[in-house]
């Protein structure tokens, strides 16, 4: 093994003091994580302009964006943790095999999408609904997003290089790049401004792949020109069987979970259109507006894995356990935010996205309801990114698995034999508890197994 890492960026993972580090490394990600969800709402905003249809039609188009995001970012968490931990190891060699590895594995994931993009997108929305327009609008923004998405996968990916080698900033600039991107171009597109031609629904899409290419771009340039702590040889991008593996033994968890949710959301849909697409466009409204509230606790993620996974590397179990207890208290603190503003102003949230009064009504009692669950959401994100860090990302699949397969999609099919679409959003919050109770199982499994015994182990030298 070769020599401890002297890089300052990399090093200060194991010696700077925990809570400036921590929000050094998060607070970037978690403003770009906000911008991210913001032109997400944005995306639905000027979209409801178009027809309450087109909004229906993104949220059964939602499961295969969702599907993408959790391959892209999933590879790109297990890249983060294995690159951190080689360089907490002072492997160097290995760190650059990850970095490049982890670009060949999106350009591959991409070429799925490409070809699923070409002869699938139209099948799948039309095995939703029945309704003409809405599998119109459907199939054209399903097929541009996925026909074009090479810069949401490779965006995903350097932005994980930057944040694991402690250049959150940089993640955050391309984030926002492509974010400032996507929302100056949507009125342009959609409705056809400053000489533009009126796209509409495909006009969407559009502005949300070049904002994806645009922050892959610029991503790219900065690990090349500013990222001194890896180094990309054309050698180092041929798969290497060892390091895929090590990078897919964290990723393909982080993956399952959320293609779970994909799953989910496919059921979901599935049930609530049995009430009425209304239910559906409900649905829809809430993911985007939750994303304000979970992404920030995402970007909070991606600050503590790699000083997780790098004193994981370096043997220093005081940095781990100071870490988990600082990200709790964060994630609760955020999560209690987006409570206070579901129950309190559930109509302001839906007026965003021009609800008349039938979608109003089913709204704000779904708000009122579902976000019953944030309270436990936090510390659960929490886990699981903990979970990942220390290479047990099968413990985080197991959570998401009993969450939203065993319980809420069950739960949800009960409810809804009562006649009452009110009734099924009950089956968040009872999802939210059970997972709350294997986190805590977990959490004490690992602490019992992994940390425990580096506490009687000799103290690391200094920067090793």
């Amino acid at each position: 093994m070769s020599k401890p890492s002297d890089s300052l960026s990399a090093a200060r993972m194991g010696t700077a003091p925990v809570g400036p580090l921590l929000m050094g490394l998060a607070i970037p990600m978690m403003i770009s994580m906000l911008v991210q969800a913001l032109y997400n709402v944005v995306d639905s905003i000027f979209v409801s302009r178009v027809a309450e249809e087109a909004l229906s039609a993104l949220s059964l188009a939602f499961p295969v964006q969702n599907l993408m995001i959790a391959f892209a970012v999933g590879t790109g968490v297990g890249v983060n943790a294995h690159l951190s931990k080689s360089l907490g190891e002072g492997d160097h060699a290995e760190a650059d095999r990850a970095a490049a590895n982890g670009i060949t594995l999106s350009v591959l994931t991409f070429l799925v999408f490409f070809l699923g993009g070409l002869f699938f997108a139209g099948p799948f929305i039309c095995a939703q609904t029945t309704d003409a327009d809405i599998r119109a609008y459907g199939t054209e923004y399903l097929g541009i997003v996925t026909v074009w998405s090479l810069g949401c996968f490779v965006q995903c990916m350097v932005e994980k290089i930057l944040t694991a080698t402690g250049r959150s900033h940089y993640a955050m600039f391309t984030q926002l790049l492509g974010a400032v991107t996507n929302i100056i171009l949507d009125p342009i597109l959609i409705f056809g401004l400053l000489g533009a031609p009126r796209l509409g629904v495909a006009g969407a899409a559009i502005a949300t792949v070049a904002g994806q290419w645009l922050g892959a771009a610029v991503g790219v340039l900065l690990n090349l020109c500013k990222n001194t702590d890896v180094h990309f040889a054309p050698r180092a991008f041929l798969p290497a069987a060892r390091t895929v593996r090590r990078i897919y033994n964290v990723g393909v968890p982080s993956i399952a979970m959320s293609a779970i949710g994909s799953v989910m959301t496919f059921c979901m849909n599935n049930i609530l259109i049995a009430f009425s697409s209304t239910a559906v466009a409900v649905f829809g409204v809430y993911f985007k507006l939750q994303s304000f509230i979970f992404m920030p606790v995402f970007g909070l993620n991606n600050g503590m894995v790699p000083i997780i996974s790098y004193n994981y590397g370096a043997r220093r179990p005081q940095r781990i356990v100071k870490t988990f207890k600082l990200g709790v208290l964060a994630a609760t603190a955020i999560m209690l935010c987006g409570v206070a503003a579901a129950q309190l102003a559930p109509e302001v949230l839906l007026g965003i996205f021009d609800a008349q009064e039938n979608m109003m009504a089913i709204g704000t009692v779904a708000l009122r309801i579902i976000s019953i669950h944030f309270v436990f959401a936090g510390f659960n994100i929490i886990c699981t990114a903990t979970f990942q860090a220390l290479g047990r990302g099968m413990l985080a699949l197991w959570g998401s698995v009993v969450r939203q397969l065993v319980v809420l999609i069950p739960a949800a099919y009960l409810f809804s034999l009562s006649g009452r679409v009110d009734r099924v959003w009950w089956a968040f919050p009872c999802a939210e508890i059970a997972s709350t109770v294997m986190c805590v199982f977990f959490l004490a499994h690992c602490y019992r197994t992994i940390l425990k015994p580096m506490f009687t182990e000799p103290a690391p030298a200094p920067g090793g």
